[in-house]
C-alpha cells in the first residue's frame, strides 16, 4: 500500500516551490493549473507534488479538483493518497457529493486487494452518514465489491435493500450486477435465478452473468441448459457468453456444442481474440478432439502461455505424452518461459505415459533452471508417476521428503498404488493413519474397503463400511456423462429410475451375449465384493460407463460409424485396469 508520509509531502512541497511560481495564481487560473497537473500525473512522485500544490493553492475546498484528484490517485493505485486528503479530520464535509463518493467507491471496488474492496463498502456507509443520496452509478461498483467477499450474499443483501429503498431495482445495470453478486456463491444461486427470471428485458450481459454463476458454483450442466434457453429465445451470445459456455462444455465433454460454438464464431465474424481462441482450444482438448485442438493452435497467430499449456494438457490427458513433451520443448524454443501450471501439464504427460526419467528431469529443472519452487501439485504429479509404474517405495520415500505436509489426495494416490501393485499391508497402514487425521472423507474408507476386498478380508471390509455408516458418511456415487445430439446424459451404476435407461439394460445383455460368443471371459477378480460368481458378473455388467456406451449404441441408427465415443467419468473407481471387454471403451468395437 502507498501511504504518503509527512516527509513525502514536505519534499513535494519543496519541489512545488522550486518548479511553480512563488505566488500561485488563485481562483480559476489555479484550478486550471491543478487540473492540468492531475491529468499529467504518471507517477506517485508527480501525484505527491500535485497534492502539495493543492494545499499551497488552497484548492482542497474545490469539489472539481477533489474529484479529479481521487480519479488520478485511483489510476496510479494510490488510493491512500486520495483518502488522506479527501477524508482528513480537517476536511469540510459540505464539499462532499455523490460524484466524489462514487469515484472513491469505484476505485476501491476495482482494486486487486481484498482489503481495498472492503473499504468500498465502508465509504458507502460514510456516504449515507453524510446524508448523500446514492444514484444508479453507485451500486454497480458497490455490488462488485460485495461479490468479491468470501460470503457475498450477507453484505450484498443489505446493499440490495438499499437498491430497493432508493428505487434502482429496475435499472438493468444494477440488476446485472445483483445477479453477478448473488451467483458468486452456491448458497445464493437461487436468489440470482429468481432475479434473472423476473427481469422483463435481458441482454447477453445478463445471460452471461447467470451462466457464469452456474459455472463458478460447479453446475456446468445448468449453464449449458440456460444457454440452450438463450438460443431458444433468439438472443445472440457475445464473446463473453461463448467463452463461458466453452468452459462449461470442457467440464461436461460436450464436444458437439463446442464445435457448434466454433462454427458460430466463424459465421458471425466474432473477432478471434486470444481469450476466445484459448477457451476454444481448451474445450476441444478436454472434450477429446485433441487433433482439432492442435490444428487450431497451429492456426493461431498469437499464442500465450495459456495456449501452449492447453495443448500440452490435452495431449497429456489423452495418453500422448511424448507429443506433449515435444510441444513443451517447442514452447521453450519459442521463448515462452514455462510457469508452474505448464510444469503441472508436462509432469501429467510423463505420468500418463510412464516417462519416469523425463518426469524427474522436469521436476528438478523447475527450481534449478527457472527458480520455480515446486508446489504440492507438482509433488503430487511425481507421486502419481512413481505409483503408476509400480515404484511404490520410491513414491513413499518421495512423500516423506516433501517440504510441506502431504495432502489427503496424495496419501490416497499411494493407497491406490498399493492396491494395484499388491502392497496391501503398506496400503492398510497408510489408510489407517489417514483416517486418524481425516475421519470424514468417504474416499479413504472406500479405498481401504477395496484393499481388504482385494485381500479377501471380508470381515475387515464390512467393519470399514460399518464405521463409515455409523459416522454418517456416504460414498458419492460415480457417474458417467455422454453427449448425444447436443444433449448431455448422466448415468449412475445400477440406477433404473430415469427414462433414458429404458432399453439400455437389454442392449447391454445383447452385447454381453455377443462378446461371450467371441471368447470374452469376465475378469471377476476385479469385483471387490463378497458375492457369488454370477452376481460378480452382474456387477461388472452394470458399470456406469458401460451404460453410457450402450445408450449411445441404442439411440443411434444401425451402421453408425463412431470415430470416438468420449465419456466423462466422475468420482468412480473403474472396474478393471486393462483393455479387456470389462473396460467399457471396448464395448463399441
Amino acid at each position: 500500500m502507498i501511504v504518503p508520509s509527512e516527509k513525502h509531502l514536505k519534499g513535494s512541497l519543496h519541489l512545488v516551490n522550486h518548479t511553480l511560481p512563488s505566488t500561485p495564481s488563485r481562483g480559476r487560473a489555479a484550478e486550471q493549473t491543478c487540473l492540468a497537473l492531475l491529468q499529467a500525473c504518471i507517477s506517485l512522485r508527480h501525484l505527491l507534488q500535485t497534492t502539495a500544490f493543492i494545499l499551497k493553492s488552497g484548492l482542497q475546498s474545490n469539489p472539481l479538483v477533489l474529484t479529479k484528484f481521487a480519479a488520478a490517485s485511483s489510476s496510479l493505485d494510490a488510493l491512500e493518497v486520495a483518502t488522506s486528503l479527501l477524508f482528513s479530520p480537517h476536511a469540510s464535509t459540505h464539499l462532499y457529493d455523490a460524484f466524489l463518493f462514487n469515484t472513491v467507491i469505484r476505485s476501491h471496488a476495482q482494486s486487486d486487494r481484498l482489503g481495498e474492496r472492503r473499504l468500498a463498502i465502508s465509504y458507502f456507509s460514510a456516504m449515507l452518514r453524510c446524508r448523500l443520496l446514492p444514484n444508479k452509478f453507485t451500486f454497480p461498483f458497490l455490488l462488485k465489491a460485495c461479490a468479491s467477499l468470501p460470503e457475498p450474499s450477507s453484505v450484498g443483501a443489505q446493499v440490495h435493500a438499499c437498491v430497493v429503498k432508493y428505487g434502482y431495482n429496475s435499472d438493468p445495470y444494477v440488476q446485472n450486477t445483483l445477479i453477478h453478486m448473488y451467483s458468486g456463491a452456491p448458497s445464493s444461486l437461487d436468489c440470482a435465478r429468481e432475479l434473472f427470471d423476473r427481469m422483463p428485458k435481458t441482454s447477453p450481459v445478463t445471460w452471461s452473468a447467470m451462466i457464469g454463476g452456474y459455472i463458478r458454483s460447479g453446475f456446468s450442466d445448468k449453464a449449458v441448459a440456460l444457454f440452450r434457453e438463450m438460443q431458444g429465445r433468439g438472443i445472440q451470445p457475445d464473446e463473453i457468453t461463448v467463452i463461458l459456455v466453452l468452459s462449461a462444455c470442457a467440464d461436461l465433454g460436450a464436444l458437439e456444442l463446442v464445435r457448434w460454438l466454433g462454427s458460430y464464431v466463424e459465421r458471425e465474424n466474432i473477432p478471434k481474440a486470444l481469450p476466445l481462441c484459448n477457451a476454444l482450444l481448451d474445450a476441444l482438448a478436454k472434450c477429446g478432439d485433441v487433433d482439432g485442438a492442435v490444428a487450431l493452435f497451429e492456426q493461431m497467430h498469437a499464442k500465450s502461455i495459456v495456449s501452449w499449456t492447453s495443448v500440452i494438457d490435452g495431449l497429456a490427458l489423452h495418453g500422448r505424452g511424448k507429443e506433449a513433451v515435444r510441444v513443451f520443448e517447442m514452447m521453450k524454443g519459442a521463448g515462452v518461459v514455462p510457469d508452474g501450471v505448464a510444469f503441472i501439464s508436462v509432469l501429467t504427460a510423463c505420468c500418463h505415459s510412464g516417462m519416469v526419467d523425463e518426469g524427474r528431469h522436469y521436476f528438478d529443472s523447475m527450481k534449478s533452471d527457472l527458480g520455480i519452487e515446486p508446489q504440492i501439485e507438482h509433488y503430487g504429479c511425481m507421486v502419481d508417476l512413481f505409483s503408476r509404474v509400480g515404484m511404490v517405495e520410491r513414491a513413499l520415500e518421495f512423500v516423506r521428503t516433501m517440504p510441506m505436509e502431504p495432502s489427503p489426495v496424495i496419501w490416497r494416490m499411494l493407497i491406490g498404488a498399493c492396491r494395484v501393485h499388491g502392497r496391501l499391508e503398506l496400503g492398510e497402514r497408510i489408510a489407517k493413519n489417514l483416517l486418524d487425521e481425516d475421519p470424514v472423507h468417504d474416499s479413504t474408507y472406500v479405498v481401504l474397503s477395496n484393499l481388504y476386498a482385494l485381500g479377501r478380508q471380508w470381515q475387515k471390509k464390512w467393519e470399514t463400511r460399518r464405521a463409515m455408516s455409523e459416522r454418517g458418511i456416504r460414498k458419492v456415487p460415480g457417474c458417467s456423462l455422454v453427449e448425444l445430439n447436443g444433449e448431455i446424459y448422466e448415468f449412475i451404476a445400477g440406477d433404473e429410475s430415469q427414462l433414458q435407461y429404458r432399453g439400455v439394460y437389454e442392449m447391454l445383455e445383447e452385447i454381453g451375449r455377443k462378446i461371450k460368443l467371441a471368447g470374452y471371459v469376465p475378469r471377476k477378480t476385479e469385483v471387490l465384493l463378497d458375492i457369488d460368481e454370477e452376481d460378480k458378473e452382474d456387477a461388472l455388467h452394470w458399470h456406469s460407463e458401460k451404460l453410457a456406451v450402450a445408450f449411445v449404441l441404442l439411440k443411434t441408427p444401425p451402421g453408425t460409424h463412431f470415430k470416438k465415443i468420449f465419456i466423462i467419468v466422475a468420482d468412480e473407481i473403474n472396474v478393471g485396469d486393462g483393455r479387456s471387454a470389462d473396460d467399457p471403451r471396448s464395448l463399441a468395437k
